[in-house]
């Protein structure tokens, strides 16, 4: 029997609790998850690709079936690379909703084979994202909760290294 793999693809810049809580559900329910973060050059991220890879594996280090990647060009392309039955996004509300099922109906598309599965996070997590994370944090706001320890100390970390802005 094929292993069923799921690419979980974003920016993840940084990965909230919300990613993460997506990233355990999901490992539970496919043999195999990998978190690809993409490589966008459009895009000024906050932590380097290198940061966010090795972030993600350490708070998914716990978890033996998933892994981190990065991968650039279409996201389809990869997943028939990885051979990955599935792809997973998350959806916290209806905007999200029209914007994943556009991607999804045009991957598909482009290739019938690999499903796309939506996911809810858990209810605690649905107001959360990296946007609305770095929003704040830039603002000396609090993101304890928001994110796991470890992205908090790296956030501190980059704060200090600015001279806390």
């Amino acid at each position: 029997m094929p292993r069923n793999l799921v690419i979980y693809p974003g920016s993840f810049d940084p990965i909230t609790n919300g990613h993460l809580d997506l990233v355990e559900r999901g490992a539970r329910i496919f043999d195999e998850l990998v978190v690809a973060v993409l490589l966008n050059m459009e895009k000024e991220p906050l932590f380097t690709v290198n940061e966010r890879v090795e972030m993600l594996r350490q708070v998914t280090q716990t978890l033996p079936n998933v892994s981190v990647d990065t991968f650039s060009g279409l996201l389809v392309d990869y997943a028939r690379r990885r051979q990955a039955r599935a792809i997973l996004r998350g959806i916290r509300a209806i905007s999200d909703y029209e914007y994943e099922l556009q991607m999804a109906l045009m991957n598909r598309k482009l290739e019938p084979e690999i499903e796309t599965v939506f996911m809810m996070p858990a209810e605690s997590y649905t107001y959360i994202s990296s946007r609305l994370v770095k929003e704040i944090f830039r603002h000396g706001g609090v993101v304890k909760g928001l994110v796991p320890p470890i992205v908090e100390e790296r956030l501190q970390r980059k704060l200090a290294a600015v001279g806390g802005q």
